[in-house]
């Protein structure tokens, strides 16, 4: 998915909220499906999408980095701690 996909499928689900047709549970649902899916199908030359396994704190979390090793970097910025987890490609 490209972003412009991306962004045209929040618009719809933001419209779908807008006219009543759905609720703000379905939006978020919709638009984590969406950002979900742009970032494992994200493409670009210099960056991958990496996602962390391991401790709960940060499994599942996906970031995009130009190596693994940053995409490390990445994820335990995002804790407290000193996490023990890997990255794998997302694709």
């Amino acid at each position: 998915m490209d972003r412009i996909s991306a962004l045209r499928n929040v618009e719809d689900a933001l419209a779908d909220f807008e006219d009543g047709d759905a609720t703000l549970g379905d939006v978020e649902d919709r638009v984590l499906g969406v950002l979900r899916t742009y970032a494992t199908e994200f493409e670009s030359e210099e960056l991958a999408a990496f996602r962390a396994t391991g401790d709960p704190r940060v499994e599942g979390v996906v970031v995009v980095a130009e190596s693994a090793a940053a995409a490390r970097e990445r994820v335990a910025e995002r804790v407290d701690a000193d996490p023990e987890f890997r990255v794998e490609p997302a694709n």
